[in-house]
């Protein structure tokens, strides 16, 4: 089975999405409502990728320095920790749980 017709199609489905955002009126992109819209769509698709590299082992659940890392990280948060903290947090978190043989 030949993938590239499949490649090219979606290549240009692509194209032609980010091609239509150039013809949606400036008005419409205005809106409050639409910010308001594109924030809270943009907070929930990184939620959603940071639960699934955090959770997800090819297709099954899996429990590991990952998860570690990740509530070290929100703990660190919550503690309004500055950036570079939070993610030397979640990394030694991680290693600490691969260095202990749970993950």
């Amino acid at each position: 089975m030949d993938l590239w017709p499949w490649i090219l199609l979606a290549c240009a489905a692509a194209f032609l999405t980010k091609l239509s955002g150039y013809l949606v009126p400036a008005r419409l992109l205005e809106n409050e409502r639409m910010t308001r819209v594109a924030g809270t769509l943009t907070i929930g698709l990184l939620a959603a990728l940071t639960t699934v590299n955090a959770f997800a082992a090819g297709q099954s659940l899996a429990i590991d320095a990952r998860a570690a890392a990740l509530v070290a990280a929100a703990i660190a948060l919550l503690l309004r920790a500055p950036f570079l903290a939070v993610v030397l947090v979640g990394a030694a978190a991680a290693a600490l749980v691969r260095l202990a043989g749970l993950g």
